[in-house]
């Protein structure tokens, strides 16, 4: 399908998805979260990461709240059904390493699009924001869910009451994301970082992702069987033939992603 919202561009098995309404600090309207949902589910085909940014120098703002003619025109509950969750589990299901690279402002529902990705990387000058109760709502896409498993319930529920800005700095600090780097060399670093996971064992990494993710619902002995069984997986891998290979050969692997 033609995009006209997003930027899709795929090169040496990168993918990256570019939130592309820079006069409206790339926020999230109806044809903009389709055409999201459709890139998402593209991707695997075209790559072996997914780096999703937003273009000039905001990441994403949330929700254009000018996508109704006026505020009793918007049916919050049916948009977050019908078009919020399948964008936000086509992401949290994709099976291929999610990068969230935040250049800028990530905002409300942008700041929980960037939190349901894998992995955020942000720039120094980057926010984020839980706008929500600045104008009398909960935490949504994903918010609620993410956020309180990433800081804890004490920090997550300052964020989502106070509603104050969150720097780059403070929310590596808070265990919120992965890491930050300095504007001047932002790019440089997620590139460096895509690159690491396109070259690397696909298959693991998608193993990885379900593993860790069933511990927070499993007990102990669940969790054990569950690192088993995909561990399981994980060893009769192309990649991990490989990586034992060069290993033993004193040698780079070549993962093939399979």
């Amino acid at each position: 399908m033609p995009y006209e919202t997003i930027l899709y561009t795929a090169a040496d098995n990168v993918v990256t998805v570019t939130l592309n309404r820079p006069d409206v600090l790339n926020s999230l309207n109806t044809q903009m979260r389709g055409e999201l949902l459709h890139a998402v589910k593209r991707a695997p085909a075209d790559g072996r990461v997914l780096v999703l940014t937003g273009a000039d120098r905001a990441f994403c703002s949330g929700q254009d709240l000018g996508d109704a003619k006026t505020v009793a025109d918007i049916d919050m509950e049916g948009v977050l059904r019908d078009e919020y969750e399948p964008m936000l589990r086509a992401i949290f299901d994709c099976p291929i390493p999610t990068i969230a690279a935040v250049n800028g402002a990530a905002a409300g529902a942008g700041a929980n699009l960037a939190l349901a990705c894998d992995v955020v990387i942000a720039a120094e000058s980057a926010i984020f924001l839980q706008a929500f109760s600045r104008i009398g709502l909960i935490p949504d896409a994903g918010g609620t869910y993410w956020l309180p498993r990433q800081v804890g319930i004490a920090r997550a529920m300052g964020a989502a009451l106070f509603a104050e800005p969150v720097s780059a700095k403070q929310a590596v600090d808070w265990g919120m994301i992965w890491e930050m780097a300095p504007d001047i060399s932002f790019r440089d670093k997620v590139s460096e970082r895509a690159s690491q996971l396109a070259n690397g064992p696909t298959e693991g990494y998608r193993l990885t992702k379900q593993a860790l993710r069933a511990s927070f619902d499993n007990s102990l002995d669940e969790q054990l069987e569950t690192e088993a069984t995909l561990q399981g997986k994980a060893g009769r891998t192309y990649d991990f033939k490989e990586g034992v290979s060069a290993f033993l050969d004193k040698r780079p692997a070549k993962y093939e992603g399979r």
